[in-house]
């Protein structure tokens, strides 16, 4: 039985060239072919050759793809080797020894499409997550294999795609250009510029995907990632190359937490990624602001897959950001890279999983959900000094509903991650901001992460604020209450107001060692809970007139000896004393 194969031109062969062409077939697939001519008057230069899902793509467009995919290769090459003089040498022998050959291109034929996802017949050995073209120009990433057929989603708009419209593999894996070009831009999920700045020169390609380190490849968290929030840095400490999870309602101030970190790298050598996924443009815009009126763009990246954005960009942004951020680890530096909000992510993946029309599990989620954000998150570390030391800590965001954290979603990014800092809705219409919950919060790197300084300035202060809260609710029931009792709840009442921050005003390590030795020393015992936190400003711009040779000490060092904390100590005393003073002369 003869095999039939096509033969795409504007114009007939002679019966001398048709024959050539049958008998290069027979010789290749060692089977009896027939060519059979097809007029295309589109293809005003070279032909086309079919047979089964391989065409022979001899048009001016195809011996062009043969040469950028040459190109292609060299940069793989040059990636390995590293040696830009030995990159010039391979370019520069490939150009002059370039010939186009008969390669066989794999094409398959659109199906159906719709909602943003494409059914292709053919392409029988294509791979899961590699990247195809369609003939309007728009790529998509294959997310589904069956029998006969492959589900793809799509990068683009799908208005141009059209039933029986050719489809190309590219033998590529979705990947995003990296460099330092990328610091202090805005950039989609596959690394185009949307800030209107002008196109972003990069000095590298990497996959989206790629395996995490291996246990071998990291070390042990044990720098601190400072966040400049009081409340988590002396009770809750992240450290580089840890992964922790902001949870809470929606409007309990999780992005707030996410940004002061980033505004408190500064000067710090670690490069910020802020990954947006399904936020509005709006919030983005502000956001970015931001950033420029801190100062903090000249050292971070933002990554925005909007909530306008197509449901695969959406899906494939937070990797995008994470490959970006793995070019900087692996240079040896430190990378901060934030997920505001991974529920958005989980929602964007479900939605192309349903389309895609896969058996819906749990809440409607796939069966791989867990899967989706475990290989995502397992890629930050801090690696071995073999590997360059580098490390990158995640942020991970998630939105709970009602404050439950035992839904789906929750629960799954809690089981991953190194601890959560749980924001609680009551906490936050109170006034008490951040508002993180000391109780259902929790660090599993703990005071590995804090230096010295910090360690011995907050032990006791988590103890003291959960003493307050079991008094407090235990008092409620009780009017008569001993000197002792309200010593303590005059003591926790000032610790809590003390862990109140206004937004984008980060502490530094020696303000916040100042501030919970002062605190803890009851210094504050008997100032007005409502006029703590003005307190505490006048507090830390004393110490940094008049104490800050000590105050350089502790940032320089990271370590608080009994000495300097007794001069703390009688400082914040003296400082005391003024206050009252000139309280007095108010007063009068």
């Amino acid at each position: 039985m003869e095999n039939k194969a096509f033969l795409y031109a504007a114009e007939a062969p002679s019966e001398a060239q048709l024959k050539r062409f049958q008998e290069f077939l027979q010789n290749k697939y060692k089977t009896p072919v027939t060519v059979s001519f097809v007029e295309d008057s589109t293809m005003q230069a070279g032909f086309k050759l079919e047979y089964a899902d391989e065409v022979f793509n001899w048009t001016p467009e195809g011996r062009f793809r043969q040469f950028t995919d040459m190109l292609y290769d060299i940069r793989d090459k040059y990636t390995e080797t590293e040696d830009p003089k030995q990159a010039l040498a391979l370019l520069k022998r490939s150009i002059e020894d370039f010939d186009v050959t008969a390669v066989p291109e794999e094409e398959g034929k659109v199906r159906t499409v719709g909602d943003g996802i494409v059914v292709v017949d053919g392409l029988a050995t294509v791979e899961y997550g590699e990247i195809v073209v369609f003939e309007s120009g728009v790529k998509g990433m294959v997310q589904d294999l069956r029998k006969g057929e492959i589900g793809v989603v799509l990068f683009g708009e799908d208005e141009d795609i059209q039933e029986n419209s050719r489809v190309r593999r590219t033998k590529k894996t979705a990947g995003i250009p990296v460099g330092e070009g990328f610091i202090g831009r805005v950039v989609d999920a596959l690394g185009n510029p949307i800030d209107g700045k002008g196109e972003i020169v990069s000095s590298d390609y990497r996959p989206i995907e790629t395996p995490a380190p291996g246990i071998i490849d990291r070390q042990p968290v044990c720098e601190p990632m400072d966040t400049g929030l009081l409340a988590i840095d002396s009770m809750f400490p992240i450290g580089r190359g840890q992964r922790e999870l902001i949870i809470g309602d929606r409007q309990t101030g999780k992005t707030t937490i996410a940004t002061d970190t980033i505004l408190n790298q500064r000067d710090n050598g670690v490069i910020c990624v802020y990954v947006a996924i399904g936020q509005k443009a709006s919030s983005i815009a502000h956001l970015v602001e931001t950033l420029k009126k801190n100062d903090a763009m000249k050292y971070t990246i933002v990554v925005n897959a909007s909530a306008s954005d197509p449901a695969p960009l959406q899906y494939i942004a937070p990797y995008a950001g994470t490959a970006l951020g793995e070019y900087f680890m692996h240079q040896g530096r430190d990378v901060l890279i934030i997920y505001d909000d991974l529920s958005k992510h989980a929602i964007a993946y479900r939605t192309l999983s349903l389309l895609l029309e896969r058996s819906p599990g749990r809440e409607a989620y796939p069966g791989d959900v867990f899967y989706l954000h475990s290989r995502l998150l397992e890629r930050s570390a801090h690696l071995s000094a073999e590997k360059g030391g580098g490390s990158m800590t995640a942020l991970p965001i998630v939105e709970t509903q009602a404050g439950d954290v035992s839904a789906y979603i929750p629960t799954n990014i809690i089981s991953i991650t190194d601890g959560q800092i749980f924001l609680e809705s009551d906490l936050f219409f109170a006034g008490q901001r951040p508002a993180v919950n000391v109780g259902l919060s929790v660090s599993r790197v703990g005071g590995a992460a804090q230096t010295k300084a910090m360690k011995k300035a907050s032990g006791g202060v988590r103890l003291d604020l959960a003493q307050y809260r079991e008094m407090e609710v235990f008092t409620q029931f009780s009017s008569d209450l001993d000197d002792a009792t309200k010593q303590q709840l005059a003591y926790g009442q000032g610790l809590m107001r003390l862990l109140r921050q206004h937004q984008s005003h980060p502490l530094s390590m020696q303000e916040q060692v100042v501030t919970l030795v002062a605190a803890t020393a009851h210094v504050m015992q008997d100032i007005p809970v409502d006029e703590i936190l003005a307190f505490r400003e006048g507090l830390l711009a004393y110490f940094a007139e008049h104490e800050a040779a000590l105050c350089s000490a502790i940032a320089d060092t990271g370590s608080l000896t009994d000495e300097n904390k007794s001069r703390i100590i009688e400082a914040a005393r003296t400082y005391l004393s003024i206050y009252e003073e000139q309280r007095t002369k108010d007063g009068e």
